[in-house]
């Protein structure tokens, strides 16, 4: 089976190789990283084009990247053609979360609309911060802030890509 780039969710970057043993040094690109530890079959990308495709053998953490271990890879000279690459997994692989919980993938993309001010544009990124994440919406109305709190999350639904909010008052800059 050929796997097409809408199949693959890409967690993180192979940046380096650590120790001897061909241990990959692997830095994430989103809050969905840690799934990254957990997956066992793995795609390795440049620049869009499948590169290997292989089992995770062992994985761990090390000052805040992933090191993993691919099975077949014992050297470092075996993995170095590695560095570099994305390090993706196929979506169907990633498994599921207990209801009213969702992966930032799946989040991303979503058209965002309000209760009160109908469509707020398009949920385009989403960062941590010490209290909630925050989601970024971009539309109409500018660039919006959202606190990721269930008082203003009124639905998600993955199937028609869409998530509504109940936002107060202030909250959205009426023009």
């Amino acid at each position: 089976m050929v796997l097409q780039q809408s199949d693959l969710l890409i967690l993180g970057v192979v940046i380096g190789t650590h120790g001897l043993r061909g241990d990959l040094k692997i830095r994430g690109s989103d809050q969905d990283f840690p799934l990254l530890s957990k997956m066992h079959q793995l795609v390795f990308l440049r620049e869009g084009e499948t590169v290997l495709k292989c089992a995770r053998r062992k994985a761990g953490w090390y000052k805040g990247h992933l090191l993993l271990q691919i099975a077949g890879y014992r050297d470092v000279r075996a993995v170095q053609h590695l560095v570099g690459c994305e390090v993706a997994v196929r979506r169907d692989d990633v498994p599921g979360l207990p209801a009213g919980e969702y992966y930032w993938f799946q989040l991303k993309g979503m058209t965002a609309v309000d209760r009160r001010l109908g469509a707020l544009g398009c949920l385009e990124d989403i960062f941590t911060t010490a209290a909630h994440d925050i989601y970024v919406i971009n539309g109409d109305y500018g660039e919006v802030l959202v606190p990721a709190v269930k008082a203003f999350i009124a639905d998600v639904d993955l199937e028609s890509n869409r998530i509504l909010f109940d936002l107060p008052d202030g909250l959205v800059q009426e023009t």
